[in-house]
């Protein structure tokens, strides 16, 4: 049996990917659901696919999948659906594949992988290439892109966990609010954080309370690129 905040979260994601064709974001789950923090909706989250109503689907960043619905739902006439971040829904749903999983037509490309980024305490800027992932090609435009491994948790409640790939696009300016690769000039680090523009200075801005923001004046934080997708693996 779920609790009334996993159904309201369970029927929220439903009926905006209806409405939309694409998912809603952390913060507007959070403020759906009326909760202080993201890490309230990452709880809800993994509550509700350790009870089987959703798989999150490996190698497609921020996709869901409803594998079903309670009985509550279903008496007001929803439907299971698949939730693929920025996917427009289609018109016509195709055939279900056994198992009752829709199927899906995904062309890839390989991306290095320059190593680990730490989303937490910096570590050592890294250059060099370890090996190749495969990548949708939804997920990358133009431009030149490159993968690195998550180290850390001070980006969990934007959905980065330790041990994922995220994907990079290359690039030296940001917006505020970007998740960026970010190179502290001085002692030469990397990390993975928000940024932000204060002034003459630069906030490297976790996702995790436990950790600080990093101040830093402007010439000593090098933009190395901008996160445009994650893949995990389960």
């Amino acid at each position: 049996m779920l609790t009334k905040k996993q159904l309201d979260l369970l029927e929220f994601i439903h009926r905006r990917v209806q409405r939309d064709g694409v998912p809603p974001s952390f913060d507007e789950m959070k403020d759906a659901l009326d909760l202080r923090s993201k890490s309230g909706i990452h709880r809800l989250i993994t509550a509700l696919e350790e009870r089987g109503f959703i798989r999150r689907l490996a190698h497609r960043a921020r996709a869901i999948e409803i594998v079903k619905l309670p009985e509550p739902l279903m008496t007001r006439g929803a439907r299971p659906t698949v939730i693929e971040g920025g996917a427009p829904a289609r018109p016509e749903a195709p055939a279900r594949a056994p198992g009752g999983a829709m199927p899906v037509e995904v062309r890839a490309m390989e991306l290095p992988v320059m190593g680990r980024i730490a989303a937490g305490v910096p570590i050592e800027a890294i250059s060099q290439v370890s090996h190749t992932v495969a990548v949708p090609d939804q997920m990358v435009g133009s431009g030149h892109h490159y993968a690195l491994e998550v180290k850390g948790d001070s980006m969990i409640e934007a959905g980065i966990n330790d041990g994922d790939v995220v994907v990079i696009r290359e690039q030296t300016t940001a917006e505020d609010g970007d998740i960026v690769v970010a190179l502290v000039v001085e002692s030469n680090e990397a990390t993975l954080k928000r940024f932000r523009r204060r002034g003459r200075m630069i906030a490297l801005e976790a996702a995790n309370p436990a950790y600080e923001p990093r101040i830093l004046p402007d010439d000593q934080v090098k933009v190395q690129g901008r996160l445009v997708g994650l893949i995990r693996s389960y």
